[in-house]
């Protein structure tokens, strides 16, 4: 058997969404959260990610999509890599090759599932065997939202008091609520400012201290609603937060717009149609594209007229899904 540094070792993860938000950090080092989130996992959408470190290697390599990557992108990576590295106390370089079957870089949390898949091949390529609290806390440093698309299903990030404390665990299974979420998409390319220089900014908002002060409040009745399948108290408290949230980052300085005209036109047709009766609801991520959450019912009527809405490039469509896992070696 050919030793772990020699292993190529191959992870899948999916993006999440956030149905009580994750904006702003109070330690941006180790991505310590302004306060605890919930979330989704998106089945069907995905990241798959290879690891290999071998003793040769003079440097890290990353390869996306097909494409060797350097700069920034490969400088984040590497910096990931030196946490794993310090961990198994292994100063070993590594190969790193991942792509998406999704938007990348456009509100639709590929950090999350990238750095999801990362910390799990590389820590195994490695030889570490980590729990899944010590996988979402490393996660987390390469993303914060990463620390989410780790466990399975329905996901808590509590944010904890230290680094120590700040991890996500599963609070239902993927099964638990036949949730599904119709991303309707608007634009794919990358925004200006990503998620990480958005955390930043937070605090410049005078009203990031007004949506802390409740957040847990919000935080408690989206998790009731969940377990209660509660969906007209869920897409009360959802809509909120994200609101919210964009007020939050609208305020900022600079201020930072995500929105495109056929975002608001969208989320103003779906209060019509909940209006209507539809169990339909919307959420936004740093991003302008709108993420639909529906039941199975509604599903196939949603999807119909999304599609004839303007603007709708495409619609992808994500059950809750699975949490990180390891796929077998060929």
């Amino acid at each position: 058997m050919k030793s772990p540094e020699y292993q190529t070792i191959t992870a899948i993860a999916h993006p999440n969404i956030a149905f009580i938000k994750y904006w702003g950090n109070r330690d941006d080092r180790l991505r310590l959260p302004c306060n605890s989130s919930l979330s989704c996992n998106l089945s069907g959408l995905e990241t798959r990610t290879s690891v290999r470190f071998n003793p040769s290697l003079p440097a890290d390599s990353l390869i996306l999509s097909g494409e060797r990557i350097d700069g920034p992108a490969l400088s984040r990576v590497s910096a990931f890599l030196d946490i794993v590295r310090l961990l198994a106390d292994r100063p070993l370089f590594a190969e790193v090759t991942s792509a998406n079957n999704f938007p990348a870089g456009a509100g639709i949390a590929s950090s999350a599932s990238a750095f999801a898949a990362l910390a799990l091949a590389a820590s195994k390529a490695i030889g570490l065997d980590l729990e899944e609290k010590q996988l979402s806390r490393l996660a987390r440093r390469g993303s914060g939202s990463a620390s989410r698309s780790i466990p399975n299903g329905f996901v808590e990030w509590q944010a904890g008091s230290s680094d120590a404390d700040s991890y996500a665990f599963s609070i239902a299974p993927a099964e638990h609520w036949e949730l599904v979420d119709l991303v309707c998409v608007l634009d794919t390319s990358h925004k200006s400012v990503d998620s990480t220089g958005g955390h930043a900014l937070a605090h410049t908002s005078p009203l990031q201290h007004l949506r802390l002060l409740h957040v847990n409040e919000r935080l408690e009745l989206c998790r009731k609603a969940i377990l209660e399948r509660d969906f007209e108290l869920f897409a009360r408290v959802v809509e909120e937060d994200s609101n919210l949230m964009h007020a939050v980052m609208r305020t900022s300085s600079p201020s930072l717009v995500y929105w495109l005209p056929e975002t608001e036109v969208i989320l103003w047709t779906l209060k019509e149609w909940r209006n209507q009766g539809r169990a339909v609801c919307a959420t936004v991520d740093a991003g302008p594209n709108v993420h639909v959450l529906t039941l199975p019912q509604d599903m196939e009527w949603t999807l119909a007229r999304l599609k004839q809405l303007p603007g709708v490039k495409q619609v992808l469509q994500a059950p809750v899904g699975q949490g990180a896992r390891l796929l077998p070696s060929k």
